[in-house]
This record gives structure tokens, sequence and C-alpha cells, in this order.
């Protein structure tokens, strides 16, 4: 899963469940809709540091995102000059190599 920003503890709670909570962002006053069984804590602790480690993970894919020029200057340099947009994409990807 590629995630845009660090998980919050609602979203793992909300994801451990499959929805049916309300509550805050930082997974304080959460409240348990009709029928959703809670998770226990350390079932969120666990899953939480597995959405943190696979955050980390993608560093180099945001990384890559941000320094790529947008979409349509890249179609342009593809239709202008298709080995200038290949050195490009090959200096970020050397850049903010894949681990």
């Amino acid at each position: 899963m590629k995630l845009l920003k660090e998980p919050t503890k609602w979203e793992c709670i909300n994801n451990l469940v499959g929805g049916g909570i309300s509550g805050n962002l930082d997974g304080t006053n959460i409240v348990y809709l009709d029928g959703v069984t809670p998770p226990t804590e350390e079932e969120i602790e666990t899953a939480w540091a597995k959405m943190k480690e696979d955050y980390k993970a993608q560093e180099y894919a945001r990384s890559r995102a941000d320094a790529y020029d947008p979409i349509p200057e890249q179609l342009d340099q593809i239709y202008h000059d298709m080995d200038g947009w290949k050195a490009k994409v090959k200096a970020v990807k050397d850049k903010y190599p894949k681990p």
C-alpha cells in the first residue's frame, strides 16, 4: 500500500475493524458503532507499527514523485525529446534509488 502521508492511529483502527468507528485522528475518543468488535491495544500497536514501517519504506517513491516534472510537461518532452525525457527520469531514479 502506498501511503502519501504518515498513518494515524485512527486510520489504523479503522483499517483493523473495516470501518464503523468515529473519534479523533490521534486515536482518542474512539467510538465503535453497532456490531463493530474493538481490537485489542496490542493488535492496534502491531498494525500501526506495520503501517508506519510501510510508510517509511515508500519514502523513495514520495521523493521521486516530488522530483518529477508535471505530467503535461513530461508528455510534451516525450513527444519532442524522448531521449532527454529518459535521461531526466533516470536522474531522478538514480538520486532516489529503490531500496
